[in-house]
């Protein structure tokens, strides 16, 4: 499914705990304190050289940018916040916090200017105009706190609104410039590198900016880090880089800009070469794997105008059920089986390529194998898939064949095993997927019977009954509850009178208000 679900399983490398998160800002914070005692004043450069929280020519550009985003973050919060205790009329926590967002902004910009070391134009306009801003909001809460009149306090209000929104804009616009140019900067270092040093250091730099969200991958989409990244994977000396090189642009691809320079730089081509070229490592295959998952989800609405994937999805297709079948590690199997599951959203077709490419059997034998198919979001994956093409007849055969309806019997009852909400929510997708596998196979006596036989009436009735055993999805309900009734027609004998009466014989939106009802009752 989509390739959100997928990062659970991968490495996030700038992920911290909310304890660290806390102690990082806090250097920040205390560092504001110190000026506020200075009067709002700028603390010299000298000063900032010794400084533990200053930028020193030895940090990188990542980490500066770092910094400057962390810095960002904190200003954007205190102005959220004075705009709450202005509508609170907490005069005095709002001149405070003013005073804070000043020595904040004159913080970041003195640190920007250190590490940038030359600011165009554009950038010091901006830069005077905010400082301006800031300073005349310090000024105006200054006076409100020695009024008493609430009607001159309330008139000020207004005021204060005013000028806060222009700080924020200001503010935005001024982060904005700077991201760009530093990203700019970025992306030509990777497009002009001539070694496997300095790409692999700007190349690291950049997957941990789309680290930061969508918008740092708008404008690395925007300002050419496609095509930079591209070059990489084009370049037979640069082999050991493509894996990292791989997992950026799945990355940036999150975003509509992404997969649209994607497109125009035969991005396609670029994949479908890596993935069908046998003397690429697997490592390299799967990051591969993990960009197609990424722009075929099914969960972005704009992945339909990819012309030139549908012309390669044969080769794409056939490449990625052999990473399935040749997986060493359940990682691996994850994500190509997850650009698999979306290329059968993505186009009916891939359905009876897989069919022909004798998938079902291929992917029964992997969930057999523990060392591939090892947690419920990879069980998903092939689930999803058996359930795309189930709608074809001759899938039926297949799944008889491999012994294909006892690995759906025993998917039926996925659990979690730690509690975890993502692992459960996957747990939940399993069930319904292979519940409606089930009806749509069971239009075949030979499907219908192996699963009778497999006592899999009982387990659909128990699914429907019990809120407990499908993790009290709705979802998982209305799937079994069509699943019970395409079994029921095989073989009414096997259910009793009850179960008739209330799983089968009404309407299916009765008898799932029934079963949800069941659900308040035991609560």
């Amino acid at each position: 499914m989509a390739f959100l679900a997928l990062s659970v399983q991968r490495m996030h490398l700038i992920q911290m705990d909310s304890v660290q998160r806390w102690m990082e800002d806090l250097k920040f914070m205390t560092d504001c304190e110190c000026m506020c005692i200075l009067q709002s004043k700028p603390i010299s450069i000298e000063e900032d050289a010794q400084s533990e929280f200053s930028l020193s020519s030895q940090h990188s550009d990542c980490v500066n940018l770092q910094l400057l985003l962390k810095r960002a973050w904190i200003i954007s919060t205190e102005l959220t916040r004075i705009v709450q205790k202005l509508e609170k009329n907490r005069w005095q926590r709002v001149h405070s916090m003013t005073v804070r967002v000043n020595c904040h902004v004159r913080s970041m910009i003195s640190e920007y200017n250190t590490f940038a070391r030359n600011s165009w134009e554009e950038m010091k306009q901006y830069e005077t105009m905010l400082v301006e801003k800031c300073s005349e909001l310090t000024t105006v809460t200054e006076r409100c706190i020695q009024i008493e009149d609430e009607q001159i306090l309330k008139s000020m209000k207004s005021c204060i609104n005013d000028t806060l929104t222009t700080v924020a804009q200001y503010f935005g616009q001024l982060i904005e410039l700077a991201l760009t140019h530093e990203i700019k900067n970025l992306v030509k270092e990777i497009d002009l590198s001539d070694n496997l040093y300095s790409a692999e250091s700007a190349t690291s730099n950049l997957f941990s900016l789309t680290q930061e969200g969508s918008h740092l991958c708008r404008i690395i989409a925007k300002e050419g880090g496609i095509v930079a990244l591209f070059k990489i994977c084009r370049q037979d000396c640069f082999r050991g880089l493509y894996p990292q090189t791989l997992r950026t642009l799945a990355s940036i691809c999150c975003v509509e800009e992404g997969i649209q320079q994607l497109e125009k730089v035969d991005g396609i081509l670029c994949l479908t070469d890596i993935l069908t070229d046998s003397t690429h490592s697997q490592a390299t295959h799967a990051e591969a794997a993990a960009v197609i998952a990424q722009i075929t989800s099914p969960h972005l609405t704009f992945t339909q105008h990819l012309g030139s994937f549908l012309e390669n999805m044969e080769e794409i297709v056939t490449a990625l059920l052999k990473l399935c079948q040749e997986a060493t590690s359940g990682e691996v199997f994850l994500l190509a089986s997850a650009a698999l599951a979306n290329i059968t959203f993505f186009d009916a077709m891939a359905c009876e390529m897989l069919l022909q490419l004798d998938a079902v059997k291929i992917l029964i034998a992997a969930c057999c194998d523990k060392q591939k198919v090892d947690s419920p979001y990879s069980r998903d994956q092939v689930a999803t898939i058996l359930a795309n093409m189930s709608v074809l007849d001759q899938c039926a055969s297949e799944i008889i064949q491999g012994n294909g309806v006892e690995v759906l019997m025993e998917m039926l009852f996925e659990k979690s095993s730690s509690g975890n909400p993502a692992e459960v929510a996957a747990c939940e997708r399993v069930q319904q997927k292979v519940a409606v596998t089930l009806a749509r196979l069971s239009r075949d006596p030979e499907v219908a019977h192996a699963a009778i036989n497999l006592n899999c009436i009982p387990h659909l009735i128990k699914l429907c009954r019990s809120p407990t055993e499908r993790n009290n999805s709705d979802s998982v309900l209305v799937a079994c509850l069509a699943a019970l009734r395409r079994l029921a027609v095989m073989t009414p004998d096997g259910l009793q009178e009850s179960d008739i009466q209330q799983l089968v014989k009404p309407r299916l939106v009765d008898s799932f208000l029934l079963c949800t009802n069941m659900e308040e009752s035991f609560v």
